[in-house]
């Protein structure tokens, strides 16, 4: 009875998800087709999962603008972390925007500052320190400081405050940190102290609050439609496993308590935030979840990456990696493939389970009422 009450959960979750992606694929051709867009704007902050470029002139190890990354993009090897598109790259697409959202760092003159930007940076965190080991990376509260400076000249575009605050008002905002404070800062005691000054507890509430007050400021500059997305299944990457051995767990258990704890407390966040602030809304997209039921997309590998990796887990320059892409959930030893992207994408736009988004999903935020947003 229980194997055939799980084959039944999967298989309606399947109809759901086959239902939710067919509405949404032909609403974004629809919309690719008479140039309609959602917002008028969309501003992307966060790690490597959303970096598309911003690292690539930076002194650092986390950056990728060499194949085989992006092979089944568009445009070739970008600076994205993965053969094709990005999460965000899709969120974009399903918006209705006709281009994919330049990184800041190639941020070319008013129209890319009207439309939004990409502040994301490979390694970032958090925390300043998180990830500095690997060399530069633009922190979350400089990518805040990018922002004010374009908030700034979309002021000096747009003529008047009023005029400037209406236009941010109705834009959507993702957010997506914290990952690194625990791969590449808490977990890494031979480059940070972090694991010796602080239990996990008090690591993540520390997080939690300066994330508070990083959002926050992000509410000054304008924003007032914000997804914030969860950690990944930290656990579960091929870095994790081959670095610490599952010792018969599919995933490292000491780090999937890491993320958990971080998403319970962000989803706690997030409803003080609506709470707190009543002329902007505030969503969590439950990345760790909607991660974990990519494997209904029937990956023969979910292990292992689909390139050759270098001892830093990012791919070897230049060398071929798996035929089939879509047969593998990672792409290197952390990042995900544009199939687990794309679903990811799919499903904070278009909750198809209740736990995908709290309080609600990406088209809902995107199409509440404008006049709440402009108080």
């Amino acid at each position: 009875m229980q194997i055939t009450s799980r084959v039944e959960t999967h298989l309606k979750m399947g109809f759901r998800l086959y239902f939710a992606v067919a509405v949404v694929t032909l609403m974004t051709a629809e919309n690719f087709s008479d140039g309609y867009k959602q917002v008028p704007c969309y501003f992307i902050f966060g790690d490597s999962l959303a970096d598309n470029g911003n690292n690539n002139d930076l002194h650092t190890f986390a950056k990728v603008n060499f194949s085989p990354y992006g092979i089944d993009f568009p445009f070739g090897p970008t600076g994205r972390f993965t053969n094709g598109r990005t999460t965000v790259d899709v969120i974009a697409q399903l918006l209705g925007f006709d281009h994919f959202i330049p990184p800041f760092a190639r941020a070319n003159g008013t129209t890319d500052i009207l439309f939004g930007l990409n502040y994301a940076s490979g390694s970032a965190g958090i925390r300043n320190e998180s990830g500095k080991h690997a060399g530069e990376c633009i922190p979350f509260d400089m990518q805040l400081e990018h922002h004010r400076t374009v908030v700034l000249r979309l002021a000096e575009i747009l003529g008047t405050e009023s005029a400037t605050n209406w236009h941010l008002s109705r834009c959507l905002y993702t957010v997506g940190l914290g990952n690194n404070d625990y791969i590449n800062n808490y977990f890494l005691p031979q480059y940070y102290t972090a694991s010796r000054d602080y239990t996990l507890p008090e690591f993540t509430q520390l997080l939690i609050q300066q994330y508070t007050q990083q959002i926050k400021t992000l509410y000054e500059y304008g924003a007032r439609k914000i997804a914030i997305f969860g950690t990944g299944q930290l656990g579960c990457t091929p870095n994790a496993i081959s670095r610490y051995g599952t010792d018969g767990s599919s995933c490292i258990e000491f780090l999937e308590a890491a993320s958990t704890l971080f998403n319970i407390k962000l989803k706690s966040m997030v409803e003080q935030l609506n709470a707190n602030i009543t002329d902007a809304k505030f969503i969590y997209i439950n990345y760790h979840s909607i991660g974990a039921d990519s494997a209904i997309l029937g990956f023969t590998n979910n292990t292992g990456g689909c390139c050759p990796v270098a001892s830093g887990g990012q791919c070897i320059a230049d060398r071929k990696p798996c035929r089939n892409r879509t047969s593998y959930a990672f792409w290197d030893s952390f990042h995900p493939t544009e199939a687990v992207n794309e679903y990811i994408a799919q499903r904070s736009y278009a909750a198809v389970d209740p736990s995908d988004a709290y309080p609600f999903d990406i088209q809902t935020l995107v199409h509440l009422n404008q006049e709440i947003s402009a108080m």
